[in-house]
């Protein structure tokens, strides 16, 4: 669903990316947000990523639920709300909404070449989507010298 079209939802994830990178040793190599996904090359500097991402759907799930469902000018508001309260209802985690997939697509990045080809496929990720014509134009990714995430050269 194409939630990150409204500036005050992305804030919400920059905002919780830089509180995970400031807390919670959550090291960023290269990211993009889309309008409804993102994309994150990352590391964690002790522990288990997967409890920082873990962490970090949590909370921005119940953030932007909130922000989503109480913003009086979200003309959204009532479909999106059906649709997170159906997927909430088809998992166990959830009591009532469900706003991330369950899931995440871990990929093991095994060699520089093999980071330098995911980056550039996060990178062109808005470029592929019709969105800008550079990866660079593109506010919402590290790829854009002045994204509001600063991320740690590869």
């Amino acid at each position: 669903m194409d939630v990150f079209t409204r500036p005050l939802y992305v804030n919400e994830i920059v905002k919780s990316l830089q509180f995970c990178q400031q807390k919670k040793g959550l090291e960023l190599y290269a990211y993009v947000i889309m309008t409804n996904h993102l994309h994150l090359i990352a590391r964690r500097t002790e522990g288990e990523l997967s409890e920082v991402l873990r962490d970090f759907k949590s909370f921005t799930a119940k953030q932007l639920l909130n922000l989503l469902l109480t913003n009086p000018q979200e003309s959204r508001k009532d479909w999106m709300e059906m649709v997170f309260r159906y997927h909430g209802a088809t998992t166990q985690q959830n009591d009532r909404y469900a706003f991330w997939q369950k899931t995440n697509h871990p990929i093991e990045l095994t060699s520089p070449s093999v980071i330098l080809q995911k980056i550039e496929y996060i990178h062109q990720n808005p470029v592929r989507a019709g969105f800008v014509q550079e990866p660079h134009e593109w506010q919402w990714s590290s790829a854009n010298p002045q994204s509001p995430v600063k991320v740690l050269a590869f």
